[in-house]
């Protein structure tokens, strides 16, 4: 029924616009909404390694995935994911697919060049983000803090300027992304869930916009941030320096996206699972983000107040006429298309995940009245037979609709929450084992259906 209904869904958000009158449809601009691009029927170079890939995933992958050693699972998954991602690039070509889409006008490495002294740019980058001004940042650039714009100014640093490089570097963060979700599972107890989400994950549709954009590289590092975080506060070992690294992977997500501060969520989501004790360990993580935060404060960039400039910024565009009353609705659709319809499918699973226990079996021979009177005792029980993959599915689910209903986000979403995306996928852990090889089929028909039906943005 969950599957049926994202089917209509998503029909729904293709044909609405296809009915409408002709300035309503040019008002939501996206040729091809719910998705962002335009209708181009074609193939190319990496069709048909995308077709291999799908079927040696659909064939081998869950066999795989059960029985290869821990490593070696990480490191198939992250290689698979980067494969099948690079390979639906290649349906649109070397140059269109991959080296260019970084590239132009309204991207990063459009301003790249201009940025001669670092800490200027930091210091001055907040007066640059309204629109109609002479060195007005470009549209990316000034939809994000100062930490995306540094990221690619680093790499050009070092020697790795260019689109092509810069899209290898996003396309190598947004695949780890994948390995980030299995280490958060098996770190919250459930290594068997991990291992089933594995081909999933690798087999992502999501994958499409995970090459190439730069908002790959933002789910990267905080995939890796929440993963780290699940690590640090196992009770049985906490760990102080992993907890802060998780900080420091937060703290420069929020300089990365203004989005990203929903990233909490997930983060809250893990130390519900963990409890007071997590709590407690996850402190070095809090203070790393302050110090982050402080330090780009320091450098002369308050994150607020781009968030307040960013805002103006906005409506300073075509979000002015982009209904909201089509996208509201329209950015879950397209969400489907990005997570596919096993990770829709599996939610009910997700949603019994984590369901209350009965209060009889809480009461364990003492009576339920005895045992809920005891608040701390019943949420303590609740806790530990939480499924990890279900609450980390729920926690990238939660922080998706929040970004919905910001209003803040009127198209490219598919594209935007690949953050929040990369964990509802965690959920397909839970979908029945003899059914993995069907959902997998369903999984990559769609990423292939639409790899080749749109010419996509990104």
């Amino acid at each position: 029924m969950a599957c049926a209904a994202a089917v209509l869904l998503v029909s729904a958000a293709f044909v609405v616009p296809r009915l409408a009158t002709e300035r309503w449809r040019d008002s939501i601009y996206a040729a091809a909404a719910p998705i962002f691009g335009h209708w181009y029927p074609h193939v190319g170079w990496g069709t048909v390694p995308a077709l291999a890939i799908a079927a040696a995933v659909v064939l081998y992958g869950p066999a795989l995935a059960a029985r290869l050693s821990w490593p070696r699972l990480l490191l198939a998954t992250w290689g698979t994911a980067f494969a099948w991602a690079f390979a639906l690039a290649m349906v649109d070509g070397w140059k269109r697919g991959f080296t260019r889409r970084l590239t132009s006008g309204h991207e990063y490495l459009y301003e790249v060049p201009g940025v001669h002294d670092i800490p200027a740019m930091v210091r001055g980058f907040a007066g640059r983000i309204l629109d109609y001004q002479p060195d007005s940042w470009t549209t990316h650039v000034s939809g994000h803090p100062p930490g995306a714009l540094l990221v690619f100014v680093w790499l050009d640093r070092i020697g790795l300027g260019g689109g092509a490089w810069a899209a290898l570097v996003c396309v190598l963060a947004g695949t780890s992304a994948t390995a980030a979700v299995l280490v958060a599972i098996r770190a919250l107890g459930a290594p068997g869930r991990a291992r089933a989400a594995a081909p999933y994950l690798a087999l992502a549709p999501a994958a499409i916009w995970i090459a190439v954009s730069a908002d790959a590289l933002f789910a990267g590092v905080t995939a890796w941030a929440v993963a780290l975080l699940a690590v640090a506060t196992d009770p049985r070992r906490t760990r102080p320096g992993l907890a802060a690294l998780s900080g420091l992977l937060f703290g420069f997500g929020l300089f990365l996206n203004y989005g990203l501060v929903l990233m909490a969520i997930p983060a809250l989501f893990v130390l519900a699972v963990r409890g007071l004790p997590g709590v407690r360990a996850a402190l070095p993580a809090l203070a790393a983000v302050v110090t982050v935060v402080a330090a780009f404060a320091v450098a002369g960039f308050w994150w607020v107040d781009g968030y307040h400039l960013v805002v103006e910024r906005y409506y300073q565009g075509i979000a002015t006429t982009r209904p909201w009353t089509y996208w509201v609705w329209g950015n879950l659709a397209a969400t489907v298309c990005a997570v596919g319809l096993a990770a829709v499918a599996a939610l009910p699973l997700v949603f019994r995940g984590l369901r209350l226990p009965d209060p009889r079996a809480l009461a364990d021979g003492r009576g339920a009245a005895a045992v809920l009177a005891n608040s701390t005792a019943a949420l303590r029980v609740w806790r530990t037979r939480l499924d990890p993959a279900a609450v980390l599915a729920v926690g990238g689910l939660v922080a998706l609709l929040a970004a919905d209903l910001s209003g803040l986000s009127k198209a490219e979403t598919e594209r935007i929450w690949l953050p929040f995306e990369i964990w509802v996928l965690a959920g397909t852990a839970l979908l029945p084992r003899g059914s993995a090889r069907g959902w997998l089929a369903v999984q990559a028909g769609g990423a292939l259906v639409l790899a080749h039906l749109l010419m996509t943005n990104w």
